[in-house]
C-alpha cells in the first residue's frame, strides 16, 4: 500500500483536512499522513470544527501537529500550495495542490478548501488504482 504525505508549512489546516480525508476516503488504496516543517500547538480550530460538521471527524483525536523528520518512508508527496521550499523527501512521486490558505478566513473559505481537497484526494486515489502512480 502507497504512503501519501500531505506537506503544509505549520501541519495545522491543509495538510490535516487533507490527511483526515485521506484516511476517509482512501484508507483502501493509501495511507495518509500530514506533516510541515514547523508545528503549532494545535490544528486550526475553524479546520477541526467545520471538518466534525461536515464529515463527522474530529482531527484532534487522532491527528496533531507533527514535522516532516516523524514521517515514516514516503511513497507521494502532495504539498498543499504554501509556495514553501520543503525539505527534500525521497519519494516516487510529488505533486502541489495549490489550495490557498484558509486561516483566518470565513467558513465558506475553509468549506472550499475541504471540497477542493475532497475531490484531489479521489482523483488521487483514482490515479492509484489505475497504476498511473
Amino acid at each position: 500500500m502507497k504512503r501519501v504525505a500531505f506537506i503544509c508549512v505549520h501541519n495545522s489546516c491543509r495538510s490535516q483536512m487533507a490527511e483526515a480525508l485521506g484516511k476517509k476516503l482512501a484508507s483502501d488504496v493509501f495511507e495518509s499522513f500530514s506533516a510541515g516543517t514547523e508545528v503549532k500547538p494545535q490544528i486550526n480550530q475553524d479546520a477541526v470544527r467545520l471538518m466534525k460538521q461536515v464529515h463527522g471527524i474530529d482531527m484532534e483525536k487522532s491527528q496533531y501537529s507533527k514535522l516532516i523528520s516523524e514521517l515514516p518512508k514516503i511513497d507521494i508527496v502532495v504539498t498543499m500550495g504554501c509556495n514553501v521550499h520543503c525539505p527534500f523527501l525521497t519519494c516516487q512521486h510529488r505533486e502541489d495542490w495549490g489550495l490557498d490558505d484558509p486561516s483566518g478566513k470565513p467558513d465558506e473559505a475553509f468549506l472550499q478548501t475541504m471540497r477542493r481537497i475532497e475531490e484531489k484526494i479521489l482523483d488521487l486515489k483514482n490515479r492509484i488504482q489505475q497504476g498511473i502512480l
